[in-house]
């Protein structure tokens, strides 16, 4: 029941006085109430969760990506040994190209300066590719040890915790050796300067790493199916790479099949700079091909998600 008591004169709270009445917080004006900090809208309540959300999102990616900078780089004399090999292996290459140029004096009609400019975006797009995704071809390696199994337990899409699970920042020296041969061959060529020729170099570069990007999660998806297959998709991901860097103008017809419509390593070097420099190309595949690099970037990209997405429904676990 309820405390029907009443309270005595002694026991009751006291009432605020005039002074303390007075030292009261006085209410807003109405002047000050217009100078308030007007209120957001449910648009952009709505804008600002979905930029925090997003930011939350991608934030173990980051964390993870700047964990791998720090220990890579956290060992000074290993990261520079690993620098200097990886730009070794660059300046071999050039090297190769300028050795074949010895004994003739084109290759596939195209000129030593023409070839060098070729090397150069086919070089730079798949550094630059090798250095963010190049660690996909490590996934038998996962598989086997029973690391891919512990992907599956965090609540990130599986392909993007392998793609950011490293980074390989030697790379870098690599992607020099690519981009010092695109200034060269730049300058060497006699190019006719517009905004559509930049825009075309732009696409070049854009388009070939994501299409060398788009080879490795391909080559990852066919993991699944392979037992200790890396050799055999290193085969069409490196081989791709050096066929890239030639004149698809003497590749063989199967190779040209391959290599300019399966795979579109054509339209990672060849082919822009057929378009840029105005040359005639190959049966099949004409010079103008080359602001078509969009395009066969966007059909790699649906071959590797179809590959990777085949590749997952197929895996059954490590079994350990």
């Amino acid at each position: 029941m309820a405390d029907t008591r009443r309270w005595s004169r002694s026991e009751r709270p006291p009432r605020w006085s005039r002074s303390e009445r007075r030292q009261r917080p006085p209410r807003w004006s109405r002047s000050e109430r217009r100078q308030r900090p007007p209120r957001w809208s449910r648009s952009e309540r709505s804008e600002r969760h979905e930029t925090l959300t997003l930011r939350a999102r991608w934030e173990p990616y980051r964390v993870v990506l700047a964990s791998r900078i720090r220990s890579q780089r956290s060992y000074r004399a290993s990261f520079a040994l690993d620098l200097g090999s990886s730009l070794l292996v660059g300046l071999v290459e050039l090297a190769e190209v300028a050795v074949l140029f010895l004994a003739v004096d084109r290759i596939g009609g195209l000129t030593l300066a023409q070839v060098v400019l070729v090397f150069g975006i086919a070089d730079l797009t798949f550094s630059l590719a090798d250095m963010v995704v190049g660690h996909c071809d490590e996934l038998p390696r996962f598989i086997r040890a029973g690391t891919l199994d512990v992907f599956y337990l965090r609540p990130q899409p599986l392909l993007l915790q392998l793609v950011t699970s490293d980074i390989s920042l030697r790379r870098l020296a690599r992607a020099s050796v690519g981009a010092v041969a695109l200034v060269v061959g730049l300058v060497l060529n006699d190019i006719t300067w517009g905004p559509s020729a930049v825009a075309l170099l732009v696409l070049a570069v854009l388009s070939g790493a994501a299409t060398f990007a788009a080879l490795f999660v391909t080559a990852a998806g066919l993991q699944f199916f392979l037992v200790n297959g890396a050799e055999m998709t290193n085969a069409f991901v490196y081989g791709g790479r050096y066929a890239a860097g030639q004149p698809a103008s003497v590749w063989p017809r199967g190779l040209l099949v391959v290599f300019g419509f399966v795979f579109p390593m054509a339209f990672t070097g060849y082919l822009p700079v057929g378009t840029l420099l105005d040359l005639p190309g190959v049966p099949g595949l004409p010079g103008w091909l080359g602001w078509c690099a969009p395009l066969a970037a966007v059909w790699a990209w649906v071959l590797a998600l179809t590959c990777w997405r085949w590749g997952v429904r197929h895996y059954q676990g490590a079994g350990g």
